[in-house]
């Protein structure tokens, strides 16, 4: 199995402090990371986990898994079970209608790869309900395939189809089994659609370690300790700009070209995305790998924060000290920063003077499915942190969700059982704010605002995630129940 060999950032020509400063810019700006891994000269010089994620932590990766579906197809071209250039309703001739369109009819595989579809956007989104790798064929397609850059999900989705019904097994399973050398976790998975196909565009849940072997193996062109796991044109013909992104990028680091489910970005790099910065951002010309995962939705510009950070903080000061040895006080210092790094938490006091009034008082909610809500402050005498609780009433069930007063708190989602991490802050005398972080198979954020009046609660939610959470969006309005005389 592929051994990741550790050293200090000087031990390979970089300052420790550059590290720490890019990890201290983004926290500054509030962007939520849960990880950060980057390898130098080969060697991993940080590894940081945010409390409560730590190196065994299987997080939702989105996009990156397009990069994993396009491995897939690579392995299976190798095996000679297709060629890029065929067809792709030629492999589905049970979900393409007698009048396909013909601008369906001629898509190829490359096509897909490249992003050069025949849709504008993701089919299977339209009706989610219905078969999405059908929609794949039957959606009225916008232009011929081959022309013009969409970034369309179901491709990938129907690529990881493809490689699910020429292998006979599960897509990951199927990479695990031919790329055993790179040493992926047996834990982590692929998300199914409700169709039981493997989700290849968004569904991959794994460690930040598995995705940083995954930039290895592209780094090192399919090598892996001398044995060739995929041809190498495949990855430098993948990694490579193939087509323009300038017009329909959102971001400057993402206007520099598209290869085949791999993006180029700055500095001659190529980068595995993931929707809310999940990273392996791969840069040759530096020898550096720089892994990240994160919950950057709903944040402007969250993502290049990210990039930025390490092209601003880093790279110009690779090489600028010799190689150094021994554990000096200075690695010391840098080695307890990295483990010391926690979820960042809302910018707010910790404490307020209606926290004792409000605590334990129970809010009633007509015309709602909430029935009420509650939150709990106790005083907890001798400790230096506080831990609260927002509890509730939904559709006759009674929940819980516990935050920690300027730190977080982990548990399960009340609803869904799926693990958070929340905090809370006063955001002035009358208002409390809760941040609830999804890290799980999802990723996302739920944000509480209370707004505490004399017999009054105001409640406003919002959710930050594509297709969950609803119940938790818009205002409730409560008022104080009467104590029993």
């Amino acid at each position: 199995m592929l051994t990741i060999e550790r050293a200090t950032p000087e031990q390979t020509g970089i300052p420790a402090e550059c590290i720490i400063r890019m990890a201290e810019r983004l926290e500054r700006k509030q962007i939520p990371m849960h990880s950060l891994l980057i390898m130098h000269g080969g060697r991993l010089i940080c590894e940081s986990y945010y409390a409560p994620c730590t190196a065994d932590t299987l997080h939702r990766m989105f996009s990156i898994t397009k990069s994993f579906t396009a491995v897939a197809v690579g392995l299976l071209a190798d095996e000679g079970k297709l060629s890029l250039d065929d067809r792709i309703t030629d492999y589905f001739p049970e979900k393409v209608p007698a009048d396909v369109h013909p601008y369906i009819a001629d898509m190829t595989i490359r096509n897909m790869l490249m992003m050069r579809t025949c849709h504008e956007k993701t089919t299977y989104k339209l009706d989610m309900e219905k078969d999405w790798v059908e929609s794949f064929f039957t959606t009225m397609p916008t232009h011929p395939a081959g022309t013009v850059f969409h970034y369309d999900t179901s491709s990938a989705h129907t690529l990881c189809a493809l490689a699910e019904k020429l292998s006979g097994m599960d897509m990951l399973d199927y990479i695990k089994r031919k790329l055993k050398p790179l040493g992926l976790s047996e834990g982590s998975y692929l998300l199914k659609d409700p169709f039981g196909v493997s989700i290849g565009g968004s569904g991959l849940v794994a460690t930040s370690m598995d995705i940083l072997r995954f930039g290895l193996f592209l780094y090192h062109e399919g090598n892996i300790d001398g044995e060739q796991l995929l041809s190498a044109s495949y990855i430098k013909e993948a990694t490579s700009c193939l087509t323009a992104t300038a017009v329909t990028a959102p971001l400057p680091s993402e206007a520099c070209g598209y290869g085949m489910q791999i993006w180029r970005t700055q500095h001659n790099g190529y980068v595995c995305y993931g929707m809310g910065g999940q990273f392996v951002i791969v840069l040759p010309d530096y020898d550096l790998i720089c892994v990240t995962t994160a919950d950057t939705q709903g944040i402007g510009g969250g993502n290049q924060q990210i990039y930025d950070a390490l092209y601003e903080e880093v790279l110009p000061y690779i090489g600028t000290v010799g190689p150094m040895q021994g554990d000096t006080a200075k690695t010391a210092h840098y080695r307890q920063f990295l483990a010391s790094r926690t979820l960042c938490v809302p910018d707010g006091a910790k404490d307020c003077p209606v926290a004792k009034r409000i605590s334990g008082k129970r809010f009633l909610i007509q015309d709602s499915p909430f029935s009420y809500m509650q939150v709990d402050i106790p005083r907890q005498p001798g400790r230096t942190q506080t831990e609260g609780a927002v509890a509730f009433g939904y559709q006759g069930k009674d929940c819980r969700i516990g935050f920690g007063l300027g730190y977080p708190v982990t548990g399960p989602l009340p609803l869904y059982e799926l693990r958070y991490a929340a905090s809370g802050v006063w955001l002035s005398d009358d208002t409390l704010y809760v941040k609830i972080n999804v890290i799980d198979s999802c990723v996302g954020s739920i944000h509480f605002q209370f707004s505490f009046q004399e017999d009054r609660m105001t409640l406003f939610m919002r959710k930050q995630e594509e297709s969950l959470f609803a119940e938790f969006t818009g205002h409730l309005v409560g008022f104080l129940a009467r104590e029993p005389s």
